[in-house]
């Protein structure tokens, strides 16, 4: 049924973002929501009405990579246990390459090997790229034109952070022992929230992001 001619209050737009959130089949950022919406409709004030109404509820509203979605309640995950698919594990080696990217972006194949001290195999990389944890950055502007790699909305997704300034601190994490690796001297640790661009060139539209042609590039 068309509303045309008709303009929905605050309690009506907050109702039909609910709607529009809970058939999505995946996060939907606030332009995709405001293009299915009445043209100058408040989206921000629907969303936070409704992440204040389901706050400590079941279902929650929560932000990943700017974009929205419902979610379990963490605390009530162990009721999904027996509906949940085995997820694919990550090698150690993955998951120490997946941090330095991480909190190194954007880096070289050549830079991750130096900060983890030992050679990466090539399926390390193939296996990340084929999750979308990670995604080709671009060639740095530097002698060989390395190519570089940064993270993908898929690895804020995975981990639930709304964006990379979500990231624990990197002192936290080597307490923690989640990383034990040594940065080399002279290496600068780039900003992982700097945007693309500055000192790389984004990727071509014939560059295809498998290490498996990187690799033979760089070698």
């Amino acid at each position: 049924m068309s509303d045309l001619g008709f303009q929905p209050d605050e309690a009506e737009i907050e109702r039909r973002v609910e709607a529009l959130l809970f058939a999505a089949a995946g996060p939907r950022s606030a332009a995709d929501l405001a293009a299915r919406l009445p043209e100058g409709v408040d989206v921000g004030r629907a969303i936070a009405g409704l992440r204040a109404r389901y706050q400590g509820r079941g279902v929650e509203l929560e932000c990943v990579a700017d974009r929205w979605r419902f979610r379990t309640a963490p605390d009530l995950a162990f009721l999904m246990t027996e509906e949940r698919e085995e997820p694919r594990r990550l090698s150690r080696a993955a998951l120490e390459t997946l941090a330095i990217i991480a909190y190194h972006q954007p880096v070289t194949r050549a830079e991750i090997e130096s900060v983890r001290g030992v050679s990466m195999s090539k399926g390390t990389l193939d296996q990340l790229l084929e999750m979308g944890f990670v995604r080709l950055r671009g060639r740095r502007r530097s002698p060989g034109r390395p190519v570089t790699y940064g993270t993908a909305d898929r690895f804020l997704e995975q981990f639930g952070l709304g964006s990379l300034a979500d990231l624990p601190g990197l002192a936290e994490m080597k307490a923690a022992g989640l990383l034990n690796m040594n940065v080399p001297a002279g290496f600068e640790l780039p900003d992982p929230a700097r945007p693309d661009g500055e000192e790389e060139d984004p990727p071509g539209d014939d560059e295809v992001p498998e290490f498996a042609q990187d690799f033979l590039r760089e070698s």
